[in-house]
């Protein structure tokens, strides 16, 4: 019996058109009423997990948020904190200073209800859109987060964020991501986790090593557990796993670690394996 079932969101969970469809949402409400935990793992903050966890009754079913690829972990319906890994204030100030020099602009969340950044109103050119995308609106909007706006966000941060997200053009952060990173290499990481987002996280944050410490906890263990991903940045986690799904339009090297790969996300792949992987359920 499948014990817990590990899920990347976009790709994954959602398909094209970024919803849950209802074959695979019944498959996963099934599980959970046998008793399998859900887990959303993924880059996005809790509060950008909560419309999903909402579609599938996680609330009601203790269901757990892997956020910022990894970096905390959660219970998502009392809150508790399983695991957390954040950059220290003393780091975050001195980061969000050193960016000054550069154009770009931080987005930090702060666990609550707020998103905190230097320009709210800030432009980019959307690939293949808008060429003056109200870019940290969005994030902001489809994360469910208020935004404040700060005259100097390092001065201004007290909290340990478990990541600083900075925005900029695609071309402006490639050409100067490596000046950007350069002074906190060895202590933290950074990586783009989209053409117009670079993102710095604690040194080592990563989803398996979080789920490992998390299910030791509560008693589940890891050859009890299932994943489902289609990047890179869930072969780890795929890998960690019992079981380590690919979904059918994972790139190749995802598909190469998985032990089985699937549908893709617009043909219900979770439900096609789940029924395959719990066929007591269907």
């Amino acid at each position: 019996m499948i014990k817990a079932i590990l899920l990347d969101i976009d790709g994954t969970l959602t398909n094209r058109d970024k919803v849950i469809t209802p074959r695979t949402r019944d498959a996963l409400l099934r599980a959970q009423e046998a008793g399998t935990t859900l887990v959303l793992a993924s880059g996005r903050p809790a509060q950008g997990l909560h419309r999903f966890a909402q579609e599938l009754d996680m609330f009601t079913h203790h269901g757990l948020f892997c956020c910022f690829n990894g970096a905390k972990v959660m219970d998502c319906q009392s809150g508790e904190v399983y695991f957390n890994q954040a950059i220290t204030v003393s780091q975050a100030k001195r980061v969000l200073e050193h960016i000054k020099a550069f154009d770009i602009n931080p987005v930090i969340d702060d666990g609550g209800p707020y998103m905190h950044t230097s320009d709210v109103f800030q432009r980019i050119h959307q690939p293949g859109g808008d060429p003056r995308w109200l870019v940290v609106e969005y994030e902001a909007r489809n994360n469910g987060y208020l935004l404040q706006e700060h005259v100097d966000l390092a001065a201004d941060i007290s909290w340990e964020p478990n990541k600083i997200m900075t925005v900029g053009e695609p071309d402006y952060l490639q050409e100067h991501a490596a000046e950007i990173s350069a002074p906190f290499e060895g202590e933290l990481s950074a990586m783009f986790t989209a053409p117009f987002y670079y993102e710095f996280t604690p040194k080592g944050v990563d989803k398996a090593a979080a789920l490992g410490e998390t299910f030791a906890k509560l008693g589940i263990a890891v050859a009890d557990t299932a994943a489902f991903g289609d990047a890179e940045n869930d072969m780890t986690m795929l890998g960690f796993a019992g079981i380590g799904v690919a979904m059918g339009n994972a790139v190749e090297v995802t598909k190469a670690a998985a032990d089985m790969v699937t549908d893709d996300n617009d043909h219900d792949g979770i439900a096609t394996a789940l029924e395959k992987l719990m066929p007591e359920l269907f």
